[in-house]
């Protein structure tokens, strides 16, 4: 167990200032655990990815490039997924908590493997598991229902229940965390009423910045050079090198809520809705954050799209599928859309968020797009500009992630 260290002269400050980190975690001790070790897995000339998309009453493993399902695990509730950080492993929020999935499918060594997926007995339970956020290496968790946040590195869930580090917010509230690579935390600062901005901790867990000046704080995005973005009602919040910067939107109410960021890129890639009276609005520009030069850059796309629209080429490239069926190719630093691949039929976005809708999940110069209509899934080279493969299951496809392997 690993635990921050904060001098007691602090503790006060930080219980007036509306957030208490406390050190406590959970013992390394693997129990049951059916993440398997190479010796029981095939040895594979090199690493396939595979999917892991949920359908109403459970969740798949596909392969990558057959589509071919590994694995069907029935789940009740409406569960989401995100990729572990390892290139393995699968985080799933539950009704009980976070679950961890195990694909199948690692590199070690120079080697490749590969076996069939299993449902671990790794997990971190809480009530209301929220953001899962990968960085430098490390995985943190964020609990929406008791304000805590576990962090843990990535690689370390191959050999079963990982060491962790955890810290608790004073209110719980939907927020999200990130860890940097010098220990500094990011962290969200709300309750279910508000959520007014974010607070930066030191690796001994003093305050070194804040801002309340963000209404409505939500989603983060971390570009190259370790600047961290987070959305607001009324634009954004860049920490980057010790100081937060505000950046306002261009309109009265401008939210972004949901970004996608790049280790290549100092730009982020974000939504834009103005009409804060709307049932739902259906945005047709996305926002650019530009970190390093703290400009907001707004760009129409001429169609509408989710909050799973969004997401990152290897080289940096924004990446938005909008409702018109295609997926819109976008170079950050020419604020332009240089291509649009046609690759399903046009949609609307459901009014409820936990509906199925198309979706897109990137891996390297692949983007996988799921159509819920047809209950298929694409696979297209967006640098060719063309679909390359197409599968079809038995369910109606809703969240869409996976693993590099």
């Amino acid at each position: 167990m690993h635990h921050r260290t904060i001098p007691a002269r602090l503790l006060a400050a930080l219980a007036v200032s509306g957030l208490m980190l406390t050190g406590c975690g959970s013992n390394a001790t693997p129990a049951g655990n059916t993440t398997a070790e190479p010796a029981s897995a095939s040895t594979v000339a090199e690493a396939t990815p595979r999917l892991v998309t949920t359908y109403d009453g459970g969740i798949k493993v596909l392969d990558g490039d057959s589509f071919e399902v590994l694995g069907d695990y029935p789940m009740e509730g409406f569960n989401r997924v995100n990729p572990a950080g390892d290139g393995r492993h699968v985080i799933i929020s539950t009704t009980e908590g976070f679950k961890v999935l195990d694909t199948g499918v690692w590199s070690d060594g120079g080697k490749h493997y590969a076996q069939e997926p299993a449902m671990t007995d790794i997990s971190f339970p809480t009530t209301k598991p929220g953001h899962v956020v990968r960085h430098d290496g490390k995985t943190i968790l964020f609990s929406d229902g008791t304000g805590e946040v576990t962090v843990f590195e990535s690689e370390d869930l191959g050999d079963g229940q990982p060491k962790t580090e955890t810290h608790k917010a004073a209110e719980a509230h939907h927020g999200v965390a990130v860890e940097l690579s010098n220990g500094e935390l990011v962290l969200t600062v709300g309750n279910e009423e508000e959520r007014p901005g974010i607070v930066v901790f030191d690796k001994d867990g003093k305050e070194i910045a804040r801002n309340e000046d963000c209404p409505g704080v939500h989603g983060e995005a971390t570009a190259a050079g370790e600047a961290v973005v987070i959305g607001c009602q009324t634009g954004v919040l860049i920490y980057a090198n010790g100081e937060i910067t505000k950046l306002e939107s261009p309109t009265d109410y401008g939210r972004i809520g949901n970004q996608a960021g790049s280790e290549e890129s100092e730009i982020t890639l974000g939504d834009y809705k103005q009409d804060k009276d709307a049932e739902l609005e259906r945005p047709e520009q996305i926002s650019l954050i530009n970190t390093r030069t703290k400009e907001l850059t707004l760009v129409n796309l001429g169609t509408s799209y989710s909050f799973r629209s969004l997401a990152r080429g290897p080289h940096g490239e924004g990446l938005v599928l909008g409702t018109d069926g295609a997926l819109h190719v976008i170079d950050p630093d020419k604020a332009a859309v240089t291509k649009s691949i046609p690759v399903v039929a046009p949609w609307e976005e459901p009014l409820k968020w936990q509906e199925a809708r198309p979706t897109i999940f990137v891996n390297d110069h692949t983007a996988y797009i799921t159509d819920p209509s047809t209950k298929t899934i694409h696979a297209v080279d967006f640098e060719a500009g063309k679909i390359t493969s197409t599968g079809t299951l038995d369910t109606t496809p809703n969240e869409l992630t996976g693993v590099t392997g």
